[in-house]
């Protein structure tokens, strides 16, 4: 085995087992006093593409908690669509009306970073940060439309980071397969008819991983790299530290080889074929931790122990270093609980099932 696997930071994974836990919210420092304004708006009630507007925005700022950033970065992910935006109708706080009362809550610094993410067009700032259009000490120039004026609006440095880091969580906490196609080439989005395109309007389809959204993440990362942008926030654990590229065309052939798999679209006898796609699958991807988890699994059937520890190891790695799960089809919590059942069948001598139905009774051993 031949594979771009990692080893597992133990203070990451420390950090994340900290967040498997539903109430962290609500013993965390500096966002439990937001927490109630924030639910009294009725969160939990509204959809939100893979699940609630609560879900959406806890994941958010899930993986800005593992991510060690700020108090003001970590109270915009949980507040990062409150004033409504481009991307959402969803309006819990009237900006016109209510700024005082979020700035009470979540403090001046943290409701002006919420103020611009809503305000500002993030289409235009997605597309100048992936085209290099960062001036020279890390500011960004948005041009604004003739509905606010027109005119410029530069972000500072500091903004620029805080919205790369953030829109980052904001994404991968919520892309799939459904989105790929409703905002297909974003952030160019063609304007086409929902009734023409009915079969891709369907949610939540398929619930296929994204086969184009890891990538667009990665050049954000790779934009945090900027001299200007360099150590003013904590680097996202993400892609070697945001300092590693991924092709989009090894991300679409990851995403397809993985899913070929998950369907059931190769050999069921003899667990070969379906190894080999999956090893190429890492190979094209190795920075989402579901393909690997899923090898590992078929290494243990196959009676591979050792790879089969290696690969688990490194797909719990990457659940802790994302915080979110790339394969939406079960929350991120099941997929590190899962993750670690298999790393203790490779390790612990008699944990993991021959028979079938007794994959039904594993659980941790303490």
């Amino acid at each position: 085995m031949n594979l771009p696997l990692q080893p597992l930071d133990a203070d990451l994974f420390t950090r994340a087992q900290h967040l498997l836990d539903d109430e962290w919210l609500t013993r965390d420092p500096d966002l439990a006093p937001v927490l109630p304004t924030v639910l009294a708006r009725n969160v939990g009630q509204d959809w939100h593409k893979a699940g609630t507007f609560r879900h959406h925005l806890v994941g958010v700022a899930r993986s800005l908690t593992v991510w060690q950033q700020p108090r003001d970065v970590r109270l915009l992910g949980l507040l990062h669509s409150v004033y409504g935006n481009a991307f959402v109708d969803l309006v819990k706080f009237d900006p016109a009306k209510e700024r005082a009362r979020v700035r009470e809550i979540a403090g001046e610094s943290a409701e002006h970073l919420v103020y611009l993410f809503c305000t500002q067009s993030r289409t235009q700032f997605v597309q100048k940060v992936l085209a290099g259009a960062l001036e020279g000490d890390g500011s960004l120039v948005l041009e604004q439309d003739a509905g606010k004026g027109g005119g410029r609006h530069v972000l500072t440095p500091y903004e620029v980071a805080v919205f790369i880091i953030v829109s980052m969580a904001d994404t991968i906490e919520q892309w799939f397969s459904w989105q790929d196609d409703i905002f297909s080439r974003f952030p160019s989005v063609q304007h086409r008819p929902q009734p023409v395109h009915w079969a891709a309007s369907l949610w939540p389809g398929p619930m296929r991983p994204t086969g184009r959204m890891v990538s667009q993440i990665n050049g954000l990362a790779l934009a945090l790299q900027h001299p200007g942008l360099k150590g003013l926030l904590p680097t996202p654990p993400v892609f070697a530290h945001c300092t590693q590229p991924l092709a989009a065309a090894d991300e679409a052939a990851a995403t397809s080889l993985y899913w070929s798999v998950i369907q059931q679209d190769q050999p069921l006898v003899d667990l070969d074929v379906a190894t080999g796609v999956l090893e190429s699958a890492v190979r094209h991807n190795p920075w989402v931790g579901e393909p690997q988890m899923v090898l590992a699994q078929l290494y243990l059937s196959a009676g591979r122990q050792d790879d089969a520890r290696v690969a688990a190891t490194s797909a719990l790695q990457l659940f802790s270093a994302w915080g979110n799960s790339w394969d939406k089809r079960v929350q991120w919590d099941a997929w590190v609980a899962w993750t670690r059942i298999l790393l203790q069948g490779a390790t612990v001598d008699g944990t993991w099932p021959e028979r079938l139905d007794k994959l039904n009774n594993v659980a941790l051993r303490a």
